[in-house]
C-alpha cells in the first residue's frame, strides 16, 4: 500500500491570497521572513484578511534564510504564549519550513529536535492548530509538501524533518507575490523545482499519482524558468503553478542524492563565510547525479524518457542522457549558475576563485560524504552510493569533474 498526500485546499491564480477570509479560528499566528512580504503590502493584507474572517492576529517575524534550530524554539515558545488555532505561513521555503517545524514543538512541547528528525516518526498533528502556507518564492514548494529543511548551525549540517503531518491543511499559490522574486532567487528557486521534478521522476518511490505531476513540471519549467528570469511576468505566474505541481510530486515520491549531498554541503563552509544556497547546490549537482544514477538501468530509461518530453532528440538512452545533461547545463548557463564548487562565489555567481578552499573541501569530504550517504533523501535514490563512491561524486562538484564510475 502507498499513500498519496496533498493540502486539503489548495487556492491559485492572482488574488488567491483573499482566500485568508475563509478560514475559521479565533486567533492565528503569522510567520514571515526577513521583510519582502511587509515591504510589498502581503502581510498587510494576510493581516487584514484574517482580522476579517474575525481572528486575533500576531506576528512572528525575522525567521533567517536557513532557519535554524534556536528560531524554531523561540517560535514555538511564541505559539505557546499566544495558542493560536492557525499557523499561516508566509514567504519562501525558510519561513514555511521553519513554522512546520514550530509547528510540531507546539503542540509537543516536549518533543527534541533529534524526533523530529526521525523520518515519518511525527505524532499527530492538529490537536492544537491548523497550518496555512503561502508561497511566494518558485521552487521549494513547501506550500505542499511533507518537509521541512532545518540548519544545525553548531553542526553546520542542515536537516530534512520528513512526514506527511507537516503538510500543511491549505496552500495558496497567488503568483502576485512570486512577481516581486529578485533575479537570483527566480534563478536558485527555479532549479530547485527542476530538481525536485526530476529526482522524483526517478526515484525508487515513483508511482502513477506522481509520474505525470514530475513530467508536467519538467516540461513547464524548461519553458519558462529562463524567460521568468529574463522578466517576462506571464511566465513567472505560470512558472508558480509548475513549481508547486513539482512540489506535490515529490512530497510523494521523495527525492534522491542530490538533496543529500545539498542538504549535508549548504552550510558545511558557513566559517569561510557563506553558504552554499541551496537551489545553486541542487543545479551544479544535478547534471553529475544523473550520470551516477544513468548507470543504473531503469534510472537511465526514465531519465531517456524525461529527455523525449523536452524535445531533446538521441537515437538511444544513452544519448538521451548526455543530451539531458548538456541541456540542464545549458540552463545554468543562461541563469548564472556556477558548475561547481570551486567556481561557486561567496555571492553564488560564477567566479574563477570560488569561497571554498580546496584543502578545506577535501579535508571535510569524508564527513560530508558520511552524512550525505545518511540523509533521509538517500534511501530512495535509484542508485545507492557508498561511501567511495558518494566521495568521488562531491569530488566532481567541486572540480566539475566527469562521473564515470
Amino acid at each position: 500500500m502507498t499513500r498519496f498526500t496533498l493540502p486539503r485546499d489548495l487556492y491559485h491564480g492572482k488574488g488567491a491570497l483573499e482566500a485568508l477570509k475563509t478560514l475559521e479560528g479565533k486567533r492565528a499566528i503569522i510567520c514571515v521572513g526577513g521583510g519582502s512580504m511587509k515591504r510589498f503590502g502581503f502581510l498587510d493584507k494576510a493581516v487584514s484578511y484574517l482580522k476579517e474572517a474575525g481572528m486575533e492576529v500576531e506576528l512572528f517575524e525575522g525567521i533567517e534564510s536557513d532557519p535554524s534550530v534556536d528560531t524554531v524554539m523561540r517560535g514555538a515558545a511564541a505559539m505557546e504564549k499566544f495558542q493560536p488555532d492557525w499557523i499561516v505561513a508566509m514567504g519562501g521555503g525558510s519561513p514555511i519550513d521553519a513554522a512546520k517545524a514550530m509547528w510540531i514543538k507546539y503542540e509537543y512541547p516536549s518533543i527534541t529536535f533529534e524526533d523530529m528528525c526521525k523520518v515519518f516518526g511525527i505524532p499527530k498533528l492538529r490537536r492544537k492548530a491548523h497550518f496555512c502556507a503561502v508561497s511566494s518564492t518558485s521552487g521549494t514548494a513547501t506550500e505542499v509538501t511533507a518537509f521541512s529543511i532545518i540548519t544545525d548551525y553548531e553542526k553546520g549540517i542542515k536537516y530534512p524533518i520528513a512526514d506527511f503531518e507537516i503538510t500543511p491543511d491549505v496552500a495558496i499559490v497567488d503568483p502576485e507575490l512570486a512577481e516581486t522574486m529578485p533575479k537570483k532567487l527566480v534563478a536558485h528557486t527555479g532549479m530547485d523545482a527542476m530538481t525536485h521534478a526530476i529526482e522524483a521522476y526517478v526515484s525508487t518511490a515513483h508511482c502513477d499519482y506522481t509520474d505525470p505531476l514530475a513530467l508536467f513540471a519538467i516540461m513547464h519549467i524548461q519553458k519558462e524558468l529562463i524567460p521568468s528570469y529574463n522578466g517576462d511576468m506571464e511566465k513567472r505566474d505560470t512558472m508558480h503553478n509548475a513549481q508547486c505541481l513539482a512540489g506535490m510530486a515529490f512530497s510523494n515520491a521523495l527525492l534522491g542524492i542530490v538533496h543529500s549531498m545539498a542538504h549535508k554541503t549548504g552550510a558545511a563552509f558557513a566559517d569561510y563565510g557563506a553558504h552554499i544556497i541551496h537551489g545553486a547546490a541542487n543545479a551544479m549537482y544535478l547534471p553529475k547525479v544523473i550520470a551516477f544514477n544513468a548507470k543504473n538501468p531503469g534510472a537511465k530509461l526514465r531519465y531517456g524518457i524525461i529527455a523525449d518530453y523536452m524535445g531533446l532528440g538521441g537515437a538511444n538512452d544513452d544519448e538521451k542522457v548526455k543530451l539531458l545533461i548538456s541541456y540542464l547545463r545549458h540552463m545554468n548557463d543562461e541563469l548564472n549558475i556556477p558548475h561547481c564548487i570551486q567556481h561557486y562565489g561567496a555571492d553564488s555567481y560564477p567566479t574563477e576563485k570560488g569561497f571554498v578552499p580546496e584543502d578545506v573541501f577535501l579535508a571535510r569530504l569524508s564527513e560530508i560524504a558520511k552524512n550525505a550517504c545518511s540523509d533521509a533523501c538517500t534511501a530512495s535514490n535509484p542508485r545507492i552510493p557508498t561511501q567511495e563512491e558518494m566521495e568521488q561524486l562531491l569530488k566532481a562538484c567541486y572540480y566539475d569533474t566527469e562521473v564515470d564510475f
